[in-house]
């Protein structure tokens, strides 16, 4: 099965604040995003990053081929225990994730 990141243009975290990360999958196309939007159930979303589903945020964006996701941050951004200040990490691990 090809991987997220062979089936869509980019997926990016963005800096969404102190206590939120987004993650942006920017598909490309309507095929991509028809494809993506079945794959990416929000329960596989939320146990890869480790968030309780309730706490997971989906943005569908159709017109502009876009899923985003958003969900609190593990730490504080900036703060001593912050190794990620933009959730680039959380971005990698969706990238990896199969789609069918």
């Amino acid at each position: 099965m090809p991987l997220l990141r062979e089936v869509t243009r980019k997926v990016a975290a963005k800096n969404a604040g102190p206590f939120q990360v987004t993650v942006d999958v920017f598909c490309g196309s309507d095929a991509a995003f028809a494809r993506v939007a079945g794959a990416l159930e929000d329960a596989r979303v939320a146990a890869l990053f480790g968030v309780e589903p309730q706490l997971l945020r989906r943005f569908d964006i159709p017109d502009l081929a876009v899923i985003k996701f958003s969900f609190p941050r593990p730490v504080v951004q900036g703060s001593r225990f912050d190794r990620d200040m933009h959730g680039a990490q959380f971005a990698t691990l969706l990238e990896e994730i199969e789609v069918a």
